[in-house]
């Protein structure tokens, strides 16, 4: 009776653990088919937009989220903008007919199961009977990473394809064409001996990974276009669920195999646009590398390949690194000749070439054929020398005439590759027709005096042009001294030649600018002194006593438009003037002189010296070069003392009187030249019995480290009271002056008596 209840328990655990069980089942069949619901509609909206076929759109979207290491579901719900699986019941169902293959195998990350399924597809529309994907190892071997419809002793013996067994697989990975039912290519050992098959590359950013190879009964189906576009989707799609082949090693890991190495090597890093390999970038060059033309490994390191090597695509060098890269088989032993060139000489060499993949990288040997050998290294760094240094050598024989030349000898002559060299007695048929003697009195003391000898002439070029070279030969005599050859070396002095007329040219230039400079200084300094009167006129029936100062720069080429004027009115007023036009030389003189011409015949007219400097800006904007000056002026009547005056951008006056130095307020105005219709401020003050009025240019306080205004506090307190001497206390002025920029200068003085 006890043994029921526990019967009874035990029935009821497991009927609710099958319940559990059909439950989970249910709900991931739901999953699954809500899953395919939403990478239905995302395929549909990628085959509208892209214009492309279903099973292509699989495989991009595929594609999409390997790239950017999501799910596929996640993406596809992402395209849709729907949500995940769990809300996929809200996807409207995908309409029209199933294509050739199912859009959802993209979800499906198992390989082998994605085989069967698709197998199964091909089988029902196209009558296949079989499927296998190959996966290339590193070396060149095959491995079958999943099948269908292979019997499993035959999927056993061609688990793995050693290199050299000339599959059709094989052929296709290692860069042959695709391979359809009908094709002639078909022969060769493989799995399904006797069936139709078609091949096609597993491609992975234009790197050949593998191979999708789907076999029939013979003959085989003729497949139309579109159906071959579907299959090439397929292979796209196994493309993208192929594993890593191992660990890829590091960066870090290639940087310690490259500079391990004994013989010269790069590491190649490849440059994809637009998901096609375009070119090559120098990733690491180690330290045992040469380049040819001697560049240095950190001007290579980061570089493009076809910069660096531009002839690579016409040798066929860049080809075969293709080809390693897109098929990963190894290229062992071959040999490059380039043709380098550096500015006008041509470099050949040739280069023994090896090539691996390497964790997506190649790494290339480099080696030139001559060897690694010391003697090698020497003759290679001579020439790298020569080639710098645009000397070429030779050697003549006395008697048989047997004549060798160095590499760039040709080039320097003009002659093709392979011409006869020039005898040194035909040399003067190469060279102008006025450096024949030169060549001749050479060939003369080198043969017959038994000396060596040197000459520089123009080497004519077949095209006309000329080479300016120098030649050096010394005669090789015997122990009897007996001339056996002669020896020499050719030197290519153009550029120097060049650059030793553009310096003698910039000299007579200079030498002639040098003159001119001084001869435009010394006619300034004489215009100058021959306007500026080294006294003021007589001003002592007005009650008023002056002196004036001007004092040149010291560098004659600097002499620049200073002025001073004292000009008693016919209206018993003096008229006092003070001005500095901008520049220096003969037009700053100029300018000066018009200036100070114009403000002398416009002061007869009466007017005050804010209409004076207005007439005066007239004149600097109508002369030639747009004149622009500082100026003040001043009208002063010695009977009252009265005192008016007006400034364009120049440092105001200065009273010395008995109360101490005070410097006159700044009406407004602007410079000279610098405005049309400027208008300018006019201020008035009152000169006593004893006071001295002095103006003065900038030249006399400017300084480059402090503000104009204490130079001249500080100059009027050092100099002190004027006293009864004007000249001398003008004289101590220029003495105590704190200015440091070399400028001329002009003093005026005025005591009212």
């Amino acid at each position: 009776m006890t043994a029921r209840p526990e019967l009874e328990e035990s029935t009821a655990r497991a009927l609710a653990e099958t319940v559990r069980r059909l439950q989970n089942a249910a709900a991931r069949a739901r999953t699954e088919a809500q899953t395919r619901s939403v990478v239905d509609l995302a395929t549909g909206i990628l085959s509208e937009r892209l214009g492309v076929l279903p099973a292509e759109a699989a495989a991009h979207l595929v594609r999409l989220a390997h790239e950017a290491g999501v799910a596929v579901a996640a993406l596809a719900a992402d395209i849709a903008r729907l949500p995940a699986a769990e809300d996929a019941n809200k996807v409207p169902a995908a309409t029209g007919a199933p294509p050739l293959l199912t859009p959802t195998l993209g979800a499906e990350p198992d390989l082998q199961r994605v085989a069967g399924a698709v197998l199964e597809q091909l089988a029902a529309s196209l009558g296949a009977h079989a499927l296998a994907v190959w996966q290339r190892l590193p070396g060149g071997a095959l491995a079958l990473a999943a099948h269908s419809g292979l019997a499993a002793a035959e999927a056993e013996a061609w688990s793995r394809v050693p290199p050299g067994v000339a599959t059709p697989a094989q052929r296709v990975v290692g860069g042959a064409a695709e391979l359809w039912p009908g094709d002639p290519e078909h022969a060769g050992p493989s799995v399904g001996n006797g069936s139709a098959r078609a091949v096609l590359p597993l491609l992975e950013a234009g790197r050949r990974r593998g191979a999708l190879e789907v076999l029939w009964p013979e003959p085989g189906p003729p497949l139309t276009p579109s159906q071959r576009r579907q299959l090439r989707a397929l292979a796209e799609l196994c493309a993208t669920l192929l594993g890593p082949v191992g660990e890829p090693p590091t960066p870090e890991d290639l940087d310690v195999l490259l500079e391990g190495l004994l013989a010269p090597a790069l590491l190649l890093e490849p440059d994809l646009r637009a998901g096609q390999l375009a070119d090559f970038t120098i990733r690491r060059v180690n330290a045992q590398f040469r380049d040819p033309l001697g560049r240095p490994r950190d001007a290579l390191e980061g570089s493009s390949f076809l910069e660096a090597y531009p002839v690579a695509g016409a040798t066929g060098l860049f080809e075969r690194l293709l080809a390693v890269y897109r098929t990963g088989v190894p290229l062992t032993g071959g040999f490059v000749r380039l043709v380098l060139r550096d500015g006008p000489h041509v470099v050949p060499v040739t280069v023994r070439l090896a090539v691996a993949p390497v964790g997506g990288r190649l790494l290339v040997g480099w080696e030139p054929e001559t060897g690694p050998s010391g003697e090698d290294e020497q003759t290679a760094l001579l020439r790298q020398a020569q080639r710098l240094a645009r000397v070429a050598g030779f050697e003549e024989g006395a008697d048989d005439g047997r004549i060798r030349w160095s590499v760039g000898l040709r080039e320097l002559f003009g002659l093709p590759a392979g011409a006869s060299p020039v005898p040194l007695a035909h040399l003067a048929r190469h060279v102008h027709p006025d450096d024949e003697p030169a060549v001749r009195r050479l060939v003369d003391t080198v043969r017959h005096r038994r000396r060596t000898s040197s000459a520089v002439f123009r080497l004519v070029r077949p095209g006309g042009s000329y080479h300016y070279t120098r030649v050096i030969a010394e005669p090789v005599l015997d122990d009897e001294g007996r001339l056996v050859a002669v020896r020499g070396a050719y030197h290519d002095v153009s550029a120097q030649h060049r650059t030793e007329v553009a310096l003698g040219a910039t000299r007579a230039r200079l030498a002639d600018s040098e003159q001119e400079a001084a001869e435009r200084g010394q006619l300034a300094l004489r215009l100058q002194q021959a306007i500026l009167p080294a006294a003021p006129p007589p001003l002592g029936v007005t009650g008023l006593r002056a002196a004036v100062r001007y004092r040149p720069a010291a560098k004659r080429d600097r002499v620049g438009g200073d002025w001073y004027d004292v000009l008693p009115l016919p209206d018993k007023r003096v008229l006092l003037a003070v001005g500095d036009v901008a520049g220096h030389g003969v037009g700053a003189a100029t300018g000066m002189v018009a200036l100070r011409h114009a403000l002398r015949g416009l002061a007869v007219t009466g007017a005050g010296p804010a209409r004076l400097l207005e007439w005066a800006n007239t004149v600097a904007l109508r002369e030639p070069g747009q004149v622009t000056a500082t100026a003040v002026c001043v009208l002063l009547d010695p009977a009252g003392g009265a005192l008016r005056w007006a400034r364009a951008g120049h440092l105001p006056p200065i009273r010395l009187g008995s109360d101490g130095a005070h410097v006159l307020p700044l009406p407004h105005g602007v410079l000279l030249g610098a405005l049309d219709e400027a208008r300018y401020e006019e201020y008035s003050a009152h000169l006593s019995t004893g006071d001295v009025l002095l103006l003065y240019t900038d030249g006399l306080v400017e300084r480059r480290d402090r503000p104009v205004e204490d130079s001249v506090d500080q100059l009027i307190r050092t100099a002190g009271a004027p006293g009864p001497d004007l000249e001398g206390y003008l004289d101590r002025l220029l003495d105590l002056s704190p200015a440091d920029t070399d400028d001329d200068t002009c003093l005026i003085a005025v005591r009212v008596e």
